[in-house]
């Protein structure tokens, strides 16, 4: 009895690899989630420090583990897991794709726009840059149970990229001279959430078009939704916009009055390096942050479905024989 006892208490202090660390009901834990998975840090790791954590985490559902790993050993290793592996097929992201990427790349890219903004060369080849960088992280990240095909992505990636340059180019010609600098610069901006609110939807289009799967609370697969994917794709469309919108809004009014000091006017070569890193400073905060502002196991009540999908909801109706649970959730992807 006693030893029944020990083996159903060892079971009960085991880490469940299937939840988050933190309380994900409350910013506040998804936001030390985030603050893990997103750390610029880990896009350095190497190929075999990656497959390692994955083993161990395999290991460890196994209860296969070494003797004597302890358990910070085991949230290390799925903390590198998450900031590496699709949460959905659990296959390795291109480095590029990486939410832990978004510092380096952003940083990069936010600060070339912020600072080359008066070349129209060159906000024509930073504005396709930034673009090209936003549709790899947009179907990296996206829910990879709704597969995407070559013409769909080339249509997302050309409607994004143009939107961006009409945005841009188009306040540039209009604003020219009318406008102060100030105004100007934020034109980058301006584009940017123009595009957002273009590239992800359509980069995602074959959720909206055939739903996304939703489960239940044991992540039991039940109906497919296409409401529960225009509210996933809405979050994050919103998170991208709000990651953005600090660096690109702040820098600015900081940048329209370090000009005018001497030391930047002597040493000009320093803005963009300037730009940038203070992107990256900014970046290093807001990732994270707008990570954790919804939840990453999206939900959606069962009595919405049965107002605005009602198909979906009578196959939910089907597979419970009319007990449907109140709630159901899905990854939104990021």
């Amino acid at each position: 009895m006693c030893a029944s006892v020990m083996k159903g208490m060892e079971q009960q202090e085991r880490i469940n690899l299937d939840v988050p660390r933190y309380d994900q009901s409350e910013f506040r834990g998804r936001l030390k989630h985030f603050l893990g998975i997103t750390d610029w840090r880990l896009c350095f790791k190497g190929d075999e420090e990656l497959n390692q954590a994955k083993e161990l985490l395999h290991k460890y559902r196994l209860h296969q583990e070494p003797p004597g790993t302890s358990e910070e050993k085991i949230w290390q290793a799925k903390r590198l897991y998450e900031s590496a592996f699709h949460p959905d097929t659990g296959e390795k992201q291109n480095l590029i794709g990486r939410m832990s990427f978004q510092v380096p790349g952003g940083m990069m890219l936010t600060g070339a726009m912020m600072t080359f903004y008066k070349s129209t060369p060159a906000v024509v080849f930073w504005q396709w840059a930034n673009q090209s960088f936003n549709a790899l992280v947009n179907y990296t990240n996206r829910n990879a149970k709704s597969p995407l095909s070559v013409e769909q992505m080339g249509f997302a990636y050309v409607s994004a990229t143009g939107a961006a340059l009409v945005t841009a180019l188009g306040l540039k010609t209009y604003l020219g001279s009318r406008a102060s600098t100030l105004v100007q610069r934020y034109v980058p901006f301006a584009a940017v959430a123009a595009a957002n609110c273009i590239n992800v939807p359509l980069m995602r289009q074959a959720e909206l078009m055939n739903g996304i799967v939703v489960c239940d609370a044991n992540g039991n697969e039940l109906v497919n939704s296409k409401l529960a994917a225009a509210k996933g794709i809405s979050q994050v469309t919103f998170s991208r916009i709000f990651m953005a919108a600090p660096g690109m809004t702040i820098l600015p009014v900081i940048m329209e009055r370090l000009e005018k000091q001497n030391w930047l006017r002597n040493n000009p070569r320093l803005n963009a390096p300037f730009q940038m890193l203070m992107c990256g400073a900014i970046l290093t905060i807001m990732t994270p942050t707008a990570c954790a502002v919804f939840d990453q196991k999206c939900s959606i009540s069962t009595s919405t479905l049965s107002k605005m999908e009602p198909k979906a909801y009578s196959e939910l109706e089907k597979k419970f024989s009319g007990n449907v649970p109140d709630v159901v959730y899905f990854n939104k992807g990021l």
